[in-house]
This record gives structure tokens, sequence and C-alpha cells, in this order.
């Protein structure tokens, strides 16, 4: 029975499900908010449990200070997280998240850089990314009850759905987000990250920073799901026209975040 609905269910969520991004592109969203947010919370508890929390003075009060900032713009409550681990990663999830690395801090140059990587993250939230990709995978594999494996993130269910959420590489699987996603997520972050009172000019050299970084390793871009470092940068260059004004009106309002 279940078989024969599912397809009818399937085309009534599809002539319901399209959404705008905040950059204005066309996305295919069918998944409740609610839904989604549980499938983020639940991560999140699972990587606080899994995971070592720092508990570095130093790094905790420059990431919260720079969240805050951030997160004032996009409203809410969030919850913030540094945790000890050697890679330069951060994350931000559905329900209000953020996960960021002390391999990240010590990455990183100023607060500005650290304010671009928030930004970025926060920006796949702000776009429903994780919801979006959670629509897709659903549509194509009829309903997989991914939020239950949520508490299982070592059964392959549990890494599809940490994958979706773009995090769970020590999990076995990462499914990074695509390119038109991570375009996307430089575009709100930066304008996030100005409207905060950060030099978004910052955001440029943070790339550049992680170019250098990778020291070579870096998949050629046609081969990859995530655009290259010299597009990211050549895109936050043109975009920087409308961040710089964001930013000097934040600046005028007396927005000046003194984190590190």
């Amino acid at each position: 029975m279940f078989s024969k609905l599912f397809p009818i269910v399937i085309i009534t969520c599809l002539l319901s499900a399209c959404a705008t991004s905040p950059t204005g592109r066309s996305q295919f969203i069918f998944m409740p908010d609610t839904q989604i947010n549980q499938m983020g919370l639940q991560a999140f508890d699972t990587l606080k449990r899994d995971k070592k929390i720092s508990y570095n003075g130093q790094y905790n009060q420059a990431t919260t200070c720079i969240a805050n900032a951030i997160t004032q713009v996009v409203g809410g409550s969030w919850e913030v997280v540094v945790f000890e681990d050697s890679s330069p990663n951060a994350f931000a999830l559905p329900g209000n998240k953020i996960g960021v690395h002390t391999g990240m801090l010590k990455l990183v140059d100023n607060q500005e850089q650290l304010a671009a990587v928030i930004g970025h993250e926060i920006g796949h939230v702000l776009a429903k990314h994780s919801n979006e990709r959670a629509s897709q995978e659903i549509a194509m594999n009829q309903g997989l009850n991914i939020l239950q494996a949520m508490t299982m993130p070592t059964s392959a269910l549990g890494q599809l759905g940490f994958g979706l959420l773009g995090v769970g590489a020590e999990y076995g699987i990462l499914k990074p987000y695509g390119r038109t996603q991570e375009n996307e997520a430089d575009i709100i972050g930066v304008d996030l990250m100005a409207k905060a009172g950060f030099d978004p000019r910052y955001s440029v050299s943070l790339w550049q920073k992680m170019e250098q970084a990778s020291q070579g390793k870096q998949t050629v871009e046609f081969m990859s799901t995530h655009p290259s470092h010299a597009t990211r940068i050549q895109n936050l260059e043109q975009r920087m026209p409308q961040a710089m004004g964001l930013y000097q009106q934040a600046q005028s309002m007396g927005k000046q975040p003194r984190c590190a």
C-alpha cells in the first residue's frame, strides 16, 4: 500500500516544494523545518558526546564573541562550541548550532578571518542547504528515516544523515556541499560579517590563506564538488563593493567588534 501511495506523495511534494534562497536561487525543499532542525540538534548532541570539547578560555571567548556579533544580525539563540580537533574546520547546523575546531582557530590570523568562516557556515543554515539536500535524498530514496539514524552515527544511514548536514568525516562519510551551495554561502557569509561590523575584505585573505595551507593538495575544480580557492576569491571580490557598503553602514551604527 505504501509503495503505491509514495509516488503520489512525492508528486504532491514536488508541486509545492519550490522555495527561494536568500540570493534568489530556486530550490527544491519540502521537508519541514522542524524535522531538519531536529536532525541538527541530534547531530550536535552526538558530536558533543563523541568529540572532545575545548575549554581554552581564549579560544572560547573569541569564538563566542564573533559568533554573537554575527548571530545578532541573524536573530535567534545560537549555541557555540569549540571542539579540540586539529583539522581546520567549522560548521553550523540547523537548530542554531555552531561548532569550531581548534585547528581553525590556529589557522586564522585575526577576528575578521574567523568571522568570514562563521558567517559562511551560518550562510548554509540560512539558505537551508541541509533541507535542500535532505529533500533531494529522500525524494530519490523513498523516505529514509534519517532522523532516527542520527543517534547511530556509525551506521550507514547515520553517516548519510551527518553528511547531509555537512559534517561527519570522522564517521566515515563526508558529503560536501555542492559548488552552488558553497558559493551561495560565501556571498551570504561575507554580507553577514560586514553587517556585524567585520571588515569583509578579510574574507579574501582567508581563502588566500586556505589556498596556501592546502599546499597544492586540493583537487582540480572540475573533479570536485567544491569551488576552487581561486574561484571563491574571484566571487568574493565581485561581491566586495556591496559588502563594503554594508560594512560602512555597520561602522556608522557603532558596530565595531573587539573579539580577539
